[in-house]
């Protein structure tokens, strides 16, 4: 029998990707963790879409719970999740940095704060190797300010031509691709004759790496559902 002393024992999905390697990287750091590609207590899949539904059954069958941290996921692979989270405990994150985690907390009270008239932009910028865009964690930033004013995420991404006029209310995305960038994230608050920018910058994969970790303990021993990493901020 574990006891509560013993490490959490993770297993990789793609343990050769950039998100593993940093992972076990961060694992190598820190006493609390272990990796076991059989028979981990927690599942970390920061892998490809298509490789999620058999991430998600592996879990299931075991009856361990899975963080999935892979980002560009279609309705399908989110209702696939939703019914998993009924057998075990899922944390769905489209970014494990903590302090993500905040800025997303930080920007549902500021839309909550702000009027209508205070229009939204999310501005983000990733390496230029990156496929999709844009970014899951610029789009759980949009959906965090529409929480915030309680209203569906009414998305303007992608402007171009001539003649364009902002609708009231939408959420603006930009995505930028180039060089080496870890990730910047921007959400601007313009309002008028001010603005508000709820910024995040990040410097390593490691402190994805470092969250994921966080996320995992919190995984541990979790009842079956759905979770995020707000709650993994939040506490016991």
């Amino acid at each position: 029998m574990r006891t509560e002393d013993q490490p959490i024992r993770l297993t990789l999905i793609a343990p050769e990707g950039r998100m593993g390697r940093a992972i076990a990287a961060a694992v190598e750091e820190d006493r609390r963790f272990a990796l076991d590609q059989d028979s981990g207590d927690v599942i970390v899949d920061f892998s490809a879409p298509q490789a999620l539904s058999a991430s998600l059954q592996r879990a299931a069958t075991a009856a361990v719970p899975i963080l999935v941290g892979t980002t560009g996921l279609d309705d399908l692979a989110e209702r696939r999740i939703a019914e998993a989270a009924r057998e075990v405990a899922v944390l769905r994150a489209a970014n494990t940095s903590l302090g993500v985690a905040v800025l997303q907390d930080l920007v549902e009270r500021a839309a909550a704060a702000l009027e209508v008239e205070w229009d939204i932009e999310v501005v983000e910028m990733h390496h230029r190797m990156k496929a999709d865009a844009p970014s899951g964690t610029a789009f759980a930033l949009g959906e965090a300010a529409a929480r915030g004013r309680q209203r569906p995420l009414q998305m303007e991404a992608g402007r171009q031509g001539t003649g364009l006029k902002r609708q009231e209310g939408a959420i603006g995305f930009a995505a930028l691709r180039g060089g080496t960038v870890v990730g910047d994230h921007d959400v601007v608050f313009a309002g008028p004759q001010e603005r508000l920018v709820l910024s995040h910058r990040a410097e390593s994969r490691m402190i994805f790496a470092r969250g994921a970790l966080a996320a995992a303990r919190f995984l541990h021993r979790r009842s079956p559902g759905l979770y995020g990493m707000h709650d993994v901020i939040a506490g016991p």
